[in-house]
């Protein structure tokens, strides 16, 4: 007697048969659709890849539209550029008030060293005896040799003696050696000193003189020259040192 064949027997039979190989495809399947979707999330592009950054964007405009104006101002005629930089306001050009504003005049430096390089004599007549500061000369009064702080103008007895240049009376006094003396402030460290005068002078301190005023005239006053013929012993100083009368004098 046959036995019939269970539900288990079937379901062995059927994996056994045809079921076996529908099996297998539905796993290889499965396979392939996972393996698809994994290949897909790791090759997907992120959101906004491949566009470009809004500051590029907007540079390419800032460029774009500087070479139009470019292109347009090259394009403008030449009387249309003129009339572009007449506009323009001049900024560097000074204004023509200014331009007309009058320039104090000064006076240059040489001039003002020849003006104070100017004396006139203060008598006439030539020079008996020379400024000597470094040589020693004799000295007929004192029998000896020594320095010689001035010049001596042979001029007779009483003949005026003037001032040598501008300025103002600082001193009249008698020297023992040198006699009646008057001395004159001229400006800039200049002063004029005027020895072997007679008693009776024509100023005073503080006396304002011009060149050629008359301050005295020609005496014998001076001991320490009395041997010498009549003369005025003329003497300048620069900031108090003693210099050559006859590198001024004109």
């Amino acid at each position: 007697m046959k036995q019939r064949p269970t539900q288990h027997g079937k379901l062995g039979g059927f994996l056994e048969g045809k079921g076996y190989y529908i099996v297998l495809f539905l796993c290889i399947a499965a396979i392939g659709i996972s393996g698809y979707f994994l290949f897909r999330g790791l090759f997907a592009q992120p959101e906004g890849f491949g566009s470009e950054p809004t500051a590029v964007v907007s540079g390419q405009a800032e460029l774009t539209q500087d070479q139009d104006k470019q292109d347009q101002q090259s394009a403008l005629p030449p009387k249309a550029e003129e009339d572009t930089a007449a506009a323009q306001p001049e900024a560097d050009t000074p204004s023509q008030t200014q331009q007309a504003a009058p320039q104090e005049e000064t006076t240059a430096p040489d001039e003002e060293a020849a003006a104070s390089s100017a004396y006139v004599w203060p008598v006439e007549g030539s020079v008996d005896r020379d400024f000597s500061l470094e040589v020693f000369a004799y000295d007929a009064t004192m029998g000896d040799w020594r320095t010689h702080d001035g010049i001596d103008i042979a001029a007779p007895l009483g003949t005026p003696v003037a001032a040598c240049a501008k300025g103002t009376v600082t001193d009249v006094s008698t020297d023992d050696m040198m006699g009646v003396t008057v001395t004159i402030d001229h400006g800039k460290g200049m002063e004029s000193v005027y020895s072997n005068l007679a008693e009776t002078v024509e100023v005073e301190v503080g006396t304002e003189v011009e060149a050629g005023t008359v301050i005295g005239a020609v005496g014998t006053s001076a001991i320490s020259e009395s041997a010498d013929p009549s003369h005025l012993h003329f003497s300048l100083r620069e900031y108090g040192v003693t210099i050559d009368p006859l590198n001024y004098l004109h």
